[in-house]
């Protein structure tokens, strides 16, 4: 590119996030029913997941805390409104939820398009110049698309007495919000949990009533949604052995095979 034309191009992107800062717009609003920027691998018929649709939601953002009055500006959550986004937990050496979260997914979405499926995400950076999208956009994500399911990865903070394992949110059966898809979340819950097991992962010891499998209303992020949806919260980052395991590598890694174990449970 000759010289006078990229420093056009320069001015210009610097032009347009200065625009989105000033207007408080998310810096990182490009939810799943959006075109990903990134070509998709071409699909072949073997692949198990071929014509399949996912969307993978990320919880949180990096740069959240920075951005108090963006991210507590109330947004509609299914009935009532709730606050855009908060800052997620961290363990308590200080690696965010919001890292852990992005880290994890990044794992599942890659092995997911390797099994043929197309993958959306809710956000595409983990930065702290960045916050958003709002939990009502994480709802609506992948509505407009037909997504087969969503799946909202986040992970707790209990400072509960030997709080640890994970626990899976599903919607309840309730009209006009989630009654058409509490059935199919349920299952989706069900699959998920089957997969988090099998990686040798235990269910929380301190909510859901003990069997990993929780039921709420009051989260947009479920709400909002039209197709099979789950919130996971893969562990409690306030407890050191969990806090081991979501800072290496090969936990990480575990936790994706989990959850793209459920994500194939679900679809068969």
């Amino acid at each position: 590119m000759p010289l006078r034309g990229a420093v056009v191009a320069v001015v210009a992107a610097l032009v347009a996030a200065l625009a989105a800062a000033l207007l408080g717009v998310s810096e990182d609003v490009a939810v799943a029913q959006t075109v990903d920027p990134r070509p998709l691998r071409p699909q072949v018929a073997a692949s198990p997941l071929a014509g399949r649709v996912i969307v993978i939601d990320p919880g949180h953002q990096l740069g959240n805390r920075h951005f108090p009055r963006r991210i507590n500006r109330p947004v509609p959550a299914g009935g009532f409104t709730k606050p855009c986004n908060t800052t997620g937990t961290t363990t308590n050496g200080g690696y965010p939820e919001a890292t852990f979260v992005w880290q994890v997914s990044r794992v599942v979405a890659a092995r997911l398009r390797e099994l043929g499926a197309t993958v959306r995400l809710t956000r595409h950076s983990n930065r702290q110049d960045r916050w958003g999208p709002c939990v009502d956009a994480r709802g609506r994500a992948g509505n407009a698309i037909g997504a087969d399911l969503k799946l909202s990865v986040h992970a707790d903070g209990s400072y509960a007495a030997g709080a640890r394992g994970f626990h899976v949110i599903t919607p309840p059966d309730r009209a006009p919000w989630t009654a058409d898809i509490h059935r199919p979340s349920r299952r989706l819950a069900t699959s998920v949990k089957a997969g988090l097991l099998a990686q040798r992962f235990g269910v929380a010891t301190y909510t859901a009533g003990g069997d990993g499998i929780d039921v709420r209303s009051d989260l947009a992020t479920l709400n909002l949604s039209d197709v099979p949806t789950v919130m996971v919260e893969l562990g409690n980052m306030r407890s050191a052995a969990e806090a081991r395991v979501m800072t290496s590598p090969a936990g990480r890694a575990r936790y994706a095979r989990g959850l793209v174990s459920g994500v194939r449970r679900f679809l068969g």
